[in-house]
């Protein structure tokens, strides 16, 4: 009880110190605004070795050299994304319609951040947030406590080198569930960024304040006839070893045409895939997943070597990723499911109509709004696929991991993956800074109001003498008897 007291008690003092903060910083101006983040992101850049290696110690997930590169791509990449774009005073006008919009800042913004990306989105949402003029509060995962501290100290003393206001990049440090749901629903919190679980993002949505969450992902990647095998291969098993599968956008079970089926097997492990036998499926079955089909945290980021000693057998050195052959899809296969580790379904399909079916299953096992992939060299399938997917992310010819957060895709760089209304989110997009701001919009006449709308109009007809009479009669009678009855 009294860790709860003091996490409560933290909150809102942290909470009045940055809506403070967050009051000089919306009057910034955008040399200042995009001074103080240029600053912030080559701070985050240099201490991106060093972040990601505490990291991957503080939590056990991942490989800190691929956290070293989501670390640099959470700062620089993303501060060059947004770098151009204007968030204060007019941002944008339409001389034609004559209107002008305006960039107006939410105000004190709550960043909850995952054990399994923490400090890269740490970084991630303290430059969204001060480049669209809000001041920022961390809320982190218990398991990530101190490598997101280390994060967000980083980013909020280059913030204010560069001149932003004390107060305005801060992380709670006495972690509790009640701590984080009293900076979430304090009155001066403006809108909550959710990163995470889906208890979490559920969580941020249900507090009644505005919310970006991120549903979960399980991404399935279909591999048509027409594909580059050998480069589908190469791409799918680094995309899943990537950070040992901690990122939500990576390749949950790979969807082969069955023409390529062989030969995608043979290339995908040539570069370091194993494939399960049945017993050995199982195995995975009861370790990978608890009875109530939660996923064991034990083997979240883990190596695939790991996890096959963990599940009770043993694979060859080299091997990257585990790939387990499925015939079934929903509550009946528990490997079917989001795995945020380097385990891959596998499923071989007769043609890009069934593999449209099995990737839609897939989504619908808890995928909706995500994520699809899809290699292939015929346009007519893969435009197929991406007008008929229930996922707001269609990825062609490229990795999962790097491509949906927009490294290695025309996608805007983000740590934040909306998943839409179907995935139970506002919004679809990739979140970024001009989330984090409303617009005004100063509206000139176009138009002179037609005359109708200046007339005065018929004056209303009122009753006759005779109607009053009548109503004036009506009235003396009831009164009347009314005063009997008593």
């Amino acid at each position: 009880m009294d860790q709860d007291l003091a996490s409560i008690q933290e909150a809102r003092d942290t909470v009045l110190r940055a809506y403070d903060a967050w009051k000089v910083w919306s009057h910034a101006s955008q040399a200042d605004v995009d001074r103080v983040c240029a600053a912030m992101a080559e701070a985050g850049s240099q201490a991106a070795e060093r972040l990601g290696r505490l990291a991957q110690e503080e939590t056990g997930y991942g490989v800190a050299a691929h956290k070293k590169l989501k670390n640099e791509f959470g700062s620089r990449m993303v501060w060059q994304s947004i770098r151009d774009l204007k968030t204060v005073g007019v941002i944008r006008q339409d001389p034609d319609r004559r209107i002008y919009e305006i960039g107006w800042p939410m105000g004190v913004v709550v960043g909850l951040v995952p054990s399994t990306n923490p400090t890269s989105t740490a970084m991630f949402k303290a430059l969204i947030a001060v480049k669209s003029r809000n001041a920022i509060i961390f809320s982190p995962h218990p398991a990530a406590k101190r490598c997101i501290f280390e994060a967000v100290q980083c980013m909020a003393l280059a913030a204010e080198n560069a001149g932003a206001p004390k107060g305005l990049i801060n992380c709670l440090q006495q972690i509790s569930l009640a701590g984080t749901q009293e900076v979430m629903t304090h009155r001066n919190t403006a809108l909550i960024l959710a990163t995470g679980g889906s208890a979490m993002v559920k969580a941020a949505h249900s507090t009644g304040k505005p919310a970006y969450g991120v549903g979960p992902g399980n991404v399935p990647v279909y591999v048509d006839r027409t594909a580059d095998v050998e480069k589908a291969a190469r791409y799918i098993v680094a995309s899943k070893a990537f950070d040992y599968s901690t990122i939500c956008a990576t390749e949950q079970a790979v969807v082969a045409d069955r023409p390529i089926a062989r030969l995608l097997a043979e290339r995908m492990q040539a570069e370091g895939a194993y494939f399960t036998s049945p017993q050995e499926t199982e195995l995975l079955r009861r370790a990978l997943f608890h009875p109530d089909g939660s996923m064991n945290t034990a083997v979240v980021g883990k190596s695939a070597a790991y996890n096959a000693v963990y599940a009770g057998f043993h694979v060859p050195e080299g091997t990257r990723v585990l790939v387990a052959p499925l015939l079934k899809v929903g509550k009946q296969e528990p490997l079917s499911h989001e795995k945020l580790t380097t385990v891959l379904g596998w499923y071989e399909v007769d043609g890009w109509e069934q593999g449209c079916e099995t990737s839609i299953a897939l989504i619908q096992t808890g995928g909706r709004g995500h994520t699809q992939i899809i290699h292939a060299n015929d346009e007519r399938v893969i435009m197929a696929f991406g007008l008929e997917k229930p996922v707001f992310r269609i990825l062609v010819n490229t990795m999962g991991t790097l491509g949906a957060i927009g490294f290695t895709t025309g996608l805007m760089p983000s740590l934040t993956l909306g998943s839409g209304g179907v995935g139970g989110s506002i919004t679809g997009d990739n979140i970024t800074a001009y989330h984090l701001m409303n617009i005004k919009r100063l509206a000139y006449e176009t138009l002179t109001p037609p005359m109708e709308a200046f007339s005065r109009g018929e004056p209303p007809s009122g009753p006759s003498p005779e109607e009053i009479e009548g109503a004036v009669q009506q009235v003396i009678k009831d009164l009347l008897e009314s005063k009997n009855t008593y």
